[in-house]
């Protein structure tokens, strides 16, 4: 939360309700950062507390990620009291209008008396597969009005199953003896979901892909891998290239991140036929377990992932690669890995085939300022497991204040910052996207350098302390140092 003056009641009446713990964030960006985080990990909603129009402003970035993982959050944002509504005061703003790109459930309450109810319907909206924003507005005098009553406290609904229909369509697709792929996304990513494509692909040859964009994906640990679409058109093409059908999985058919002269925006062949076993609102975990009875392919044992962990870099350059394969070595079983490093993450998450189990929390929305609110949120949600955040320097300064929070916390995050000086990426889309040659002006809106950032002492500065490393064995010692540690810790590692 990130309170006002309108939010006041709400915070005195945290000392009241003892089971809900607040949690202070410095940017309401974090809030909705660390939401989307917390949500991801247990598939249940964290609430946020803002601050007015402004504050929920200050948050979209981080709610439109969220939405994009398909979170659920309840988004709690105060309003002026009703009377002083009509006076235009300086903080006045259309909240609703504000909250609509990001939500798809927005209450204004118009009764202190409907209070509960209201909450508990919030509650419940958020929670509607597969997850999603609920925005509740309250006016401030309502929250020191008499009230009504606590909300009726409703089950959860459930994702619907399999459609018998679908499950018969696909079988019949992966027996026609042409190329398949399946793609998976949501829920469809997690252990079982993972377990039963596998077999899938044992059983019948499909080639099973996961969508890069999902909200969490369980990594490592000799599990069956699906293949990440890469970020890319070009090798995304080449990976689904000669597919004459695709079966979907709680996602949808996989467009390119961005529009490129002459290019087209899907990624698929255009020759290629897409059938949907499970929606995106639907069990797509179910779906792929009838679909293993249906093949018969039950007893077939998947693919798995070699383990055998890759050796330490020794005497050489701290690299992408040896950054990879240091992390790949020594990242704890269990881990959670939430990853912004854009234009590094391919070349460093290679390595991560052969690791201890981890789940991958990916950008999702594209809005930078993610990475470090939703290692903040895991944290949260998950304190027994260690949180690594590899982020690039550039994004990590849109949420920095996340570190603050994790100091005062005591939450178990090692952050790594990837300082290349620079918005890489932007280097590369330069050239993607026709725009020529780099003069000294466009460089200097690309470069983050003169002066360069000081990672380490930003970070003490918001008391997490910190290390930089500037070769590989700087880096694994420091890395190593820091996992065995509890609580928080960054490593700058200059590239």
């Amino acid at each position: 939360m990130n309170p006002g003056t309108s939010e006041m009641q709400f915070v005195a009446a945290l000392d009241r309700v003892p089971r809900m713990r607040g949690v202070l964030c410095l940017f309401e960006g974090v809030c909705s950062g660390a939401a989307d985080g917390y949500a991801r990990m247990l598939r249940r909603p964290a609430a946020t507390l803002l601050h007015l129009g402004p504050g929920l402003g200050n948050a979209l970035t981080n709610f439109h990620n969220a939405r994009k993982a398909r979170s659920p959050v309840v988004n709690i944002v105060g309003q002026h009291t009703t009377s002083h509504l009509q006076c235009d005061a300086p903080l006045s703003a259309d909240i609703e209008a504000f909250a609509r790109p990001v939500s798809s459930y927005i209450r204004s309450l118009e009764r202190a008396e409907d209070m509960g109810e209201e909450a508990a319907a919030a509650i419940r909206a958020a929670c509607a597969p597969p997850g999603q924003i609920a925005t509740l507005i309250v006016p401030a005098d309502f929250s020191w009005s008499e009230g009504g009553e606590p909300g009726a406290v409703r089950p959860r609904e459930s994702a619907p199953g399999p459609r018998a229909e679908g499950v018969r369509e696909a079988a019949r697709i992966l027996r026609s003896g042409e190329p398949v792929g399946m793609l998976l996304g949501g829920g469809a990513l997690l252990e079982p979901g993972i377990a039963a494509a596998g077999q899938l692909a044992a059983g019948t040859g499909v080639r099973v892909f996961a969508n890069r964009f999902a909200a969490r994906m369980a990594c490592g640990g000799g599990r069956f891998a699906p293949r990440r679409l890469a970020y890319f058109p070009e090798p995304a093409e080449a990976m689904l290239a000669g597919l004459k059908h695709i079966i979907l999985v709680e996602s949808v058919p996989p467009v390119s991140f961005f529009g490129y002269p002459g290019r087209r925006g899907y990624l698929a062949p255009e020759d290629c036929a897409f059938h949907v076993l499970a929606s995106m609102e639907e069990n797509g975990t179910e779906a792929l377990a009838a679909l293993v009875e249906e093949c018969g392919v039950g007893r077939m044992a998947p693919p798995v992932q070699d383990m055998s962990r890759p050796a330490l870099p020794s005497g050489a350059a701290l690299t992408l690669d040896t950054m990879g394969q240091a992390l790949a070595s020594l990242l704890p079983e269990g881990s959670i890995v939430s990853d912004e490093m854009v234009s590094s993450a391919e070349s460093v998450l290679q390595h991560f085939s052969s690791a201890a189990s981890y789940d991958l929390l990916p950008i999702t929305g594209g809005a930078i300022g993610q990475g470090l609110p939703l290692a903040l949120g895991a944290a949260l949600a998950c304190p027994d497991r260690k949180v690594v955040a590899l982020e690039a320097d550039g994004s990590g300064m849109y949420t920095l204040q996340s570190l603050w929070t994790m100091a005062r916390e005591r939450l178990d995050v090692v952050t790594v910052i990837l300082a290349n000086r620079r918005y890489r990426i932007l280097d590369i889309e330069m050239q993607r996207t026709g725009a020529g040659a780099m003069g000294p002006m466009a460089n200097d809106m690309i470069d983050i350098g003169r002066p360069d950032l000081d990672w380490v002492r930003l970070s003490e500065g918001m008391g997490v302390p910190a290390t930089r490393a500037t070769t590989a064995d700087e880096f694994a010692t420091q890395f190593r140092a820091a996992v065995r540690e509890k609580g928080p810790a960054l490593i700058e590692a200059v590239l």
